[in-house]
């Protein structure tokens, strides 16, 4: 029973509104009030809202680089399971476009098995106004089909048109171990079409000249290089005046790594605040970071700075003996401040061992 409320010492009566039921118009089951007046299974067997979307598609992959075909001639790279993969299976699909797209997701299958599921959710507008929502699987068939750049490649391994060579000449790899990382990480060479390991680096061959300079703009982004560019006439068409050019780019990294001590030359040491000039090298990225030892003063200088007065490492990593340090005697405080690089730090007196 509903509570009484006092208003002015009146006792009132609240009554609780209730939901009321009516009888489906089909079947007679108690159901809401809707808009078609009928439950959800005698909805469903009326409409279908899955028909005319399809529910096989048929998907070309290439076994060579795994690509998969984008029509019309566009070729993406997606792994199994993958939100990529996923986005693409659900353009492939005709008829999507007139419902609502409430949820997707990748049904397991064997890798092996050349088959592809997605389970859909989506909901459209039925009778009156009333909403259903259904759900279905789609099934993808996965056919072979070689893509034109691994078709030309293994037609004729040497039908590339532009190459890198990457290099650098020292005889450790420290820094050019550390590019290779970086490289597999942001999937720089995914364009690549074939990669070839020689003596000091590593040749990056592509199938286009657009794919090159983009490989190169990420090399500058990471590590300070200077490369040159050269091209050879492959063919010439007297009719129609055009060329077919090979291109070809040799690519230098610094022939630093950190760690190494350097002497810097005169002209360098003065253009670098008169550091030096012995100083260590702290830190390798698209620039270059020496440090003085002597007064912590650092300076970072770009590739184009440091081929103006190139320099190579006394010594390396290889040769830095452990020690342990026993004492520490403050000594002096050095602030200077370098054009292009950091602050001195306080300087001290170590006894070690």
């Amino acid at each position: 029973m509903d509570a009484p409320t006092s208003y002015g010492g009146q006792a009132t009566f609240q009554p609780q509104a209730t939901q009321g039921y009516v009888l489906c118009c089909l079947c007679g089951t108690n159901i809401l009030p809707n808009p078609s007046n009928m439950c959800v299974n005698c909805i469903r067997s009326q409409v279908d809202i899955t028909e005319g979307i399809q529910k096989q598609v048929t998907v070309l992959w290439c076994k060579e680089c795994g690509r998969y075909l984008q029509p019309p001639k566009h070729w993406v790279s997606a792994e199994l399971e993958s939100k990529e993969l996923l986005t693409f299976c659900i353009k492939k699909i005709k008829g999507l476009q007139k419902v609502k797209l409430v949820d997707a997701g990748f049904i397991w299958t064997e890798p092996h098995s050349k088959r592809l599921k997605v389970k859909l959710t989506i909901q459209a507008e039925v009778f009156n106004g009333a909403i259903l929502q259904q759900s279905f699987v789609v099934d993808y068939v996965v056919e072979n089909n070689m893509c034109p750049d691994c078709n030309r490649q293994n037609a004729n391994p040497n039908s590339w048109v532009a190459c890198v060579q990457l290099r650098q000449h020292v005889y450790h790899k420290r820094t050019f171990l550390f590019l290779e990382q970086l490289i597999l990480k942001h999937d720089a060479a995914a364009n690549c079409v074939k990669v070839r390991d020689i003596h000091e680096g590593i040749d990056f061959f592509y199938s286009q000249r657009g794919h090159a300079l983009k490989f190169i703009d990420f090399l500058q982004s990471v590590v300070p290089i200077r490369f040159r560019a050269d091209k050879q006439l492959v063919s010439h068409d007297t009719h129609n005046n055009t060329y077919n050019y090979k291109f070809t780019f040799s690519v230098e990294i610094v022939p630093l790594c950190k760690d190494d001590l350097v002497c810097l030359p005169p002209k360098m040491a003065a253009s670098c605040g008169n550091l030096g000039p012995l100083v260590l090298v702290t830190r390798i990225t698209n620039q270059i970071t020496i440090t003085d030892p002597a007064t912590l003063r650092s300076y970072s200088m770009d590739a184009p700075v440091y081929y103006r007065h190139p320099f190579t490492a006394l010594a390396s990593q290889r040769v830095l003996v452990p020690f342990i340090v026993l004492d520490i005697e403050p000594i002096r405080q050095q602030r200077a401040v370098v054009h292009g690089g950091g602050a001195g730090g306080a300087c001290e007196r170590l006894w070690s061992q």
